[in-house]
């Protein structure tokens, strides 16, 4: 049985940091808590339940860079579900902010990837979680991380079943709440059960490409540090990034399996002091290495809609192959590594600094007044809000989130309903388009709108989103 002195110093090597006094406290009373609540229970392998899972389950939350009350949180994730302890005495021993995130993980029922009403209302429930807290859902995804650890003593159909819904929703979620590592994690871990053909497949093609990769990297990475140090005046942050195998795939699929175009299959990351410094070092990067044209994204002046924001360049080598490299400050690694949730960014949120990253969360609000099937609803959720995400802007300079194929028209609606009602046509980028034009990521699109312009059957034929299609069955019905 673990010790409280041997689980405090796991924690702290997984924060990478000692915890202050206040949260060495609360983190030994949750310890002590749920080590004698669960007493006695056994996981299904066996293990003893709190050291074989809540132990784990608190060391991914320390990981994530987390503060000590979601830690201490994650230790009694499971107590007010499945021991005799209740809210108040929770309350009393930790708080009223642990009690509730607690509280706020017991009422989130397990959501499956097929099944009936019951099921849809357990992903509502994940959704007002999320506007409410985000700190719950980051602890459920934290479950559901180790949980996914341990899927070989399930059944192999139950473990289809997890490991798709985890790819589906779990990390989709991860993702949107600005959670990259997480998503990562996540996805990782679920492949090889979800899809274990298609996993094999992209390990063979990435076996070989990967030794090149990460020789020249080296390479790079060696000689990073002293330009970045020579020029900045000290010595940045330099470090490596592997693209998850999922992430490979999902590119790989995209690219007909062409490993070379994966540019950023090993990426070097620089992280700077001050967002000024950011634009000074790409500049250092572009004088030692042959910018790709076309390949730089300025993230910074335009963060993507979760909050992200960062340069990519991707830069030649020497040695035949391209590299991406990524530079940012540590506020900014910080946001893109631990995402909404974490104690910073949380913070921020509660002061309105970051509420726009949570906008899409509101627009899963108009599903709640349609009679939805359980796989129309989750249609709903792959095609609008977890498919891959561009961004348009308007001329404003407003940013739009969109799915991957979402057309001019969807656009429109997205921008306000009135504006989609009377959409006449768009300018992507200075361009006159029609209305079923795919909106490429990161243009500025204007819709162009007439007062005797209004929605028409075929419409629904250029709507990729649900969202649009909703609001012009609308229209045509009271047009009726």
């Amino acid at each position: 049985m673990i010790t409280l002195d041997e689980y405090i110093q796991k924690v702290e090597r997984h924060r990478g940091e000692e915890l202050s006094a206040e949260d060495w406290e609360l983190i030994s009373t949750a310890f002590e808590i749920g080590q004698r609540y669960h007493a006695g229970q056994k996981r299904a392998n066996g293990d003893d339940y709190f050291e074989g899972h809540c132990v784990p389950v608190s060391l991914n939350v320390a990981s994530l860079n987390m503060d000590g009350s979601m830690i201490a949180a994650a230790l009694v994730h499971d107590t007010l579900e499945d021991t005799e302890l209740t809210p108040q005495e929770l309350q009393k021993a930790l708080g009223k902010d642990i009690a509730e995130m607690v509280d706020g993980v017991s009422k989130l029922s397990k959501v499956k990837f097929q099944g009936n009403e019951r099921h849809i209302e357990s992903l509502r429930k994940f959704f007002v979680a999320i506007a409410k807290d985000a700190r719950v859902v980051t602890l459920k995804l934290c479950d559901r991380w180790h949980n996914l650890e341990t899927l070989l003593y399930l059944p192999e159909a139950k473990r289809q079943r997890i490991a798709r819904e985890s790819i589906l929703i779990h990390a989709q979620l991860a993702s949107r709440l600005g959670i990259g590592k997480l998503s990562t994690i996540l996805k990782d871990l679920a492949f090889p059960f979800a899809y274990p053909e298609e996993y094999e497949k992209t390990r063979e093609v990435l076996e070989g490409a990967m030794n090149l990769a990460s020789k020249v990297i080296e390479k790079m990475y060696r000689d990073m540090l002293p330009l970045a140090t020579e020029n900045l005046g000290y010595s940045p942050v330099v470090d490596k990034r592997i693209k998850g195998v999922y992430s490979s795939y999902k590119k790989l699929v995209r690219k007909d399996w062409d490993i070379s175009q994966l540019s950023d299959l090993v990426a070097l990351r620089v992280i700077v002091k001050s967002p000024e410094e950011c634009y000074r070092m790409l500049g250092i990067i572009h004088g030692k290495w042959q910018p790709v044209p076309g390949r730089l994204k300025d993230y910074i002046a335009i963060p993507k809609p979760n909050g992200y924001r960062s340069l990519h360049t991707t830069v030649m080598s020497g040695s035949g192959l391209s590299v991406e490299i990524q530079v940012r400050t540590r506020e900014m690694h910080d946001f893109d590594e631990y995402g909404i949730a974490s104690h910073h960014s949380y913070k921020a949120r509660q002061a309105g600094e970051v509420r726009e990253s949570f906008a899409w969360i509101s627009q899963l609000g108009s599903l709640k007044d349609q009679k939805l099937t359980p796989d129309e609803y989750i249609n709903i959720l792959r095609s609008d809000f977890f498919e891959d995400r561009i961004f348009a802007l308007t001329p404003l300079g407003d940013v739009i989130d969109l799915p991957v194929g979402a057309t001019a028209l969807d656009f429109a609606y997205a921008v306000h309903s009135d504006i989609g009602d009377s959409a006449q046509g768009a300018r992507i980028n200075g361009k006159f388009c029609a209305l079923s034009t795919p909106v490429p990521s990161e243009a500025v699109v204007e819709v162009v709108v007439s007062s005797r312009n209004k929605p028409s059957e075929k419409w629904l034929e250029w709507a990729h989103t649900a969202g649009a299609r909703t609001k012009i069955k609308k229209r045509l019905s009271t047009a009726r």
